[in-house]
């Protein structure tokens, strides 16, 4: 299997290969450090303070909405069966030419 060459770099004229010395020489980093936990206290305010945050829709905004997730639906439901019907009268008409 050919090996994958990285993008945009090209074998240098008379470049020499990585030794292993050099490879070995390449650090890795130290793990992030841990967060402090947080105590259930601390946990029960932030979590108070996001939910002050929170910007809930209004009656008629949910209403609105409501009702056009119900048009969609039907119209969606009304193009699915002229598709399905138009669909199954092909298929008899191709099955009916075979006999």
């Amino acid at each position: 299997m050919a090996k994958a060459k990285s993008p945009g770099k090209r074998p240098q004229a008379g470049a020499k290969p990585q030794t292993a010395a050099a490879a070995a020489a390449i650090t890795i980093d130290a793990p992030a450090p841990k967060k402090p936990r947080t105590n259930p206290s601390d946990f029960y305010k932030q979590v108070m303070a996001e939910g002050r945050k929170i910007v809930w829709p209004s009656r008629k905004e949910t209403w609105i909405t409501s009702v056009m997730v119900f048009i969609m639906v039907v119209i969606a439901a009304i193009f699915f069966w002229v598709v399905d019907t138009g669909l199954g009268f092909a298929f008899r008409y191709i099955i009916a030419l075979g006999s």
